[in-house]
C-alpha cells in the first residue's frame, strides 16, 4: 500500500508545474537603476515560458524585450560614457549564435516578442518565449527597449531597438 502510495506522488512529479517568478522592473539611466515601474511575472508552460507584464509608466507603442545575460541592471561605463543598465551584458545566447531572430527562431536565446504598451502607458499583454525554460531564466535580466524591435539584425543591429530604459533582475 506504502510504495503505491509513493509510486502514485513520484509519478505527478512532472505534472507539478515550477513556481511562478516575479521580477520588479525599474527605470535605468546612466545615474542607475531609477524609480520601480511595475513587475513581471514568469510562468512555466508546456509551450515555454509566459512573461505577464503589470507596467505603467512607458511610452506607448512596441518595445524590443529580451532576457540579457547577467542580473545585473546598473550602469557601466562604455567609451567614456555611462550607459543604461550596461551590466545586465547582452542579449541571453548560450549557443553562441551571434545574431538577432525571433523567440521562435534560432538567434538568441533570449529574443522575446516586442513589448505592447497601450495608449495610457501601461503593459499587461503576456508574451510567449517559446524556447525558454524556468530554469534559463536564473541569474539573468529582463529588459525594455525604446523602440520596437523587428527581429532582425538588417537593417539595424539587434532588431533595431533603442537604448536599455527599464531592467528587472532574476
Amino acid at each position: 500500500m506504502k510504495s503505491k502510495l509513493i509510486f502514485s506522488l513520484l509519478s505527478a512529479l512532472p505534472l507539478i508545474a515550477a513556481a511562478d517568478v516575479t521580477v520588479s522592473m525599474n527605470q535605468v539611466s546612466e545615474a542607475g537603476v531609477g524609480t520601480k515601474l511595475g513587475q513581471v511575472v514568469v510562468s512555466e508552460s508546456k509551450y515555454g515560458l509566459v512573461l505577464t507584464p503589470a507596467l505603467a509608466g512607458l511610452t506607448p507603442g512596441l518595445h524590443g524585450f529580451h532576457i540579457h545575460q547577467n542580473a545585473d541592471c546598473s550602469s557601466k561605463e562604455k567609451d567614456g560614457k555611462m550607459v543604461p543598465a550596461l551590466s545586465a551584458g547582452g542579449h541571453y545566447d548560450p549557443e553562441n549564435s551571434n545574431r538577432h531572430g525571433t523567440p521562435w527562431g534560432d538567434g538568441h536565446m533570449g529574443d522575446l516578442p516586442a513589448l505592447y504598451v497601450d495608449a495610457s502607458g501601461n503593459a499587461a499583454q503576456p508574451v510567449l518565449a517559446p524556447r525558454l525554460k524556468m530554469a534559463d531564466i536564473k541569474g539573468r535580466s529582463l529588459m525594455i527597449h525604446i523602440g520596437g524591435d523587428n527581429h532582425s539584425d538588417r537593417p539595424a543591429v539587434l532588431g533595431g531597438g533603442g537604448a536599455r530604459v527599464v531592467c528587472g533582475a532574476f
